[in-house]
């Protein structure tokens, strides 16, 4: 696997909400892998895929394994999401590349049980540049209620040649959802 310099794990729970008491209370976890970039400091890469075939399932199964290990259990992940930070060395497609393969996808989505599409961010930055991960309902991409984004950041990371990996899930949706499914918003859009 692709050099891990380290992993951050980011938990937060959620008790009120609104001035509301949140029951159960709302749980996300973010679980960030902070790795060089294999493509850092080298001329143009035309073809980032056989880099991608020596390390995604590996990363996959590891982000995985960890991000349940926090959230407990599998049937304790409601939502999850997927994003990557690369490096002011490193080009936007090598963030993309190191999560956008199912070789990374699959393994998350086979340890949780689920079906959905991981949503996902790719961004660059420096040290402590924000990690945001979109989340969705495991199983159910279009659940408004399970539409969340959890947060962190590491301090010293990314390093100009490092690319951060990272995947969240939460354990139930949205405190106190309040905005309805897809099918209300039909009639107002045939209307426009």
């Amino acid at each position: 696997m692709n050099e891990i310099r380290k992993i951050h794990t980011a938990t937060e729970e959620i008790r009120l909400e609104g001035g509301r008491a949140v029951e159960p209370p709302l749980t996300t976890v973010i679980v960030a892998a902070v790795m060089r970039n294999p493509w850092a400091g080298r001329p143009f890469v035309e073809d980032l895929h056989p880099d991608i075939l020596g390390f995604a399932h590996d990363l996959g199964t590891l982000m995985a394994d960890r991000l349940l290990d926090a959230l407990g259990s599998p049937e304790a992940l409601e939502a999850y999401g997927k994003s990557s930070v690369v490096g002011v060395d490193g080009e936007i497609e090598h963030a993309n590349a190191m999560i956008h393969t199912l070789m990374f996808g699959d393994p998350i989505r086979v340890r949780a049980d689920a079906s959905s599409t991981l949503v996902f961010t790719n961004t660059r930055g420096g040290p402590g540049a924000p990690i945001i991960v979109p989340m969705v309902h495991k199983d159910e991409m279009l659940r408004r209620t399970h539409y969340h984004t959890a947060q962190t950041a590491v301090a010293d990371a990314p390093r100009a040649d490092e690319v951060i990996v990272a995947v969240a899930g939460a354990s139930r949706g949205r405190p106190f959802p309040r905005i309805g499914d897809r099918d209300l918003d039909q009639p107002h859009r045939q209307a426009l």
